[in-house]
């Protein structure tokens, strides 16, 4: 979506609010003990009372609102009996739509104390993003997030699972450019325009390099088996810079 009047940048601005609150909500909800189906349950029962709809229901027909992806899980985790432990990293991603306009973010949450190592991880996962999200402005390639990103990952002794991209967003949830890769790419040649709505998720991980599907059809694990963490926002592209549109209100 390319954004071109006020009340456009407003909608998203309403539906980038209710999901990322849907996800602080969740995630100071999170317990020892929980599971995955009980902490979906407050996640869909908070975008219901904002009158916001689950985009991965409703685009995908996923068994969740929510995706939550626990330990060894990178993403697309459907919620069930899968208990989170003290020590867990967990991935919450929270989609949905609201008067035909979508958002999508995403972050990953330690349960209780976490190793050093995970903590680092978390830690840089964040600077990944932000990293990233610095190369949003109009005029700029597109390349430049994952360029940015992979020199980033790269000093670190990071990898970045490479079929997990970045994509267009606004009136669905995924939407041209409907790839965009958060590590170094040869084959890019687009240009970000002004206005241009987009995710910005690198998966950064100690040493997967691909996502592979599980025995569900839905659940994706790292290749090779390594932690990896997921922060995501949903921004606008101006002459200035990204605009944030998934923050809490």
């Amino acid at each position: 979506m390319t954004i071109e009047h006020q009340d456009e940048l407003d909608a998203m601005r309403i539906i980038g609010r209710i999901v990322a609150d849907t996800m602080q909500a969740m995630a100071t909800a999170m317990e020892p003990g929980m599971t995955t189906r009980e902490l979906d349950g407050i996640g869909s029962e908070m975008l219901e009372r904002e009158g916001a709809l689950s985009a991965p229901r409703t685009s995908y027909d996923f068994p969740g609102a929510t995706c939550i992806s626990v330990g060894e899980q990178v993403a697309h985790g459907i919620p069930g009996d899968r208990v989170i432990a003290e020590g867990d990293l967990v991935n919450i991603d929270v989609s949905a739509s609201k008067d035909g306009y979508y958002a999508d973010t995403g972050a990953t949450f330690g349960m209780g104390k976490l190793a050093p190592s995970l903590n680092r991880l978390c830690r840089d996962g964040k600077r990944a993003r932000q990293i990233g999200m610095g190369q949003v402005r109009a005029g700029r390639p597109l390349a430049a997030i994952g360029e940015a990103i992979g020199t980033f990952a790269s000093e670190r002794g990071y990898t970045l699972i490479r079929n997990l991209a970045s994509h267009g967003i606004g009136r669905a949830l995924h939407e041209y450019p409907e790839e965009i890769a958060t590590w170094p790419t040869r084959s890019e040649r687009r240009r970000i325009t002004k206005g241009l709505v987009l995710t910005v998720e690198p998966f950064l991980s100690r040493g997967a390099l691909w996502a592979t599907s599980g025995d569900d059809g839905w659940t994706l694990y790292g290749e090779p088996a390594a932690p990896a963490v997921q922060y995501e926002h949903t921004v606008v592209a101006t002459d200035r810079g990204p605009i944030t549109l998934t923050l809490p209100g």
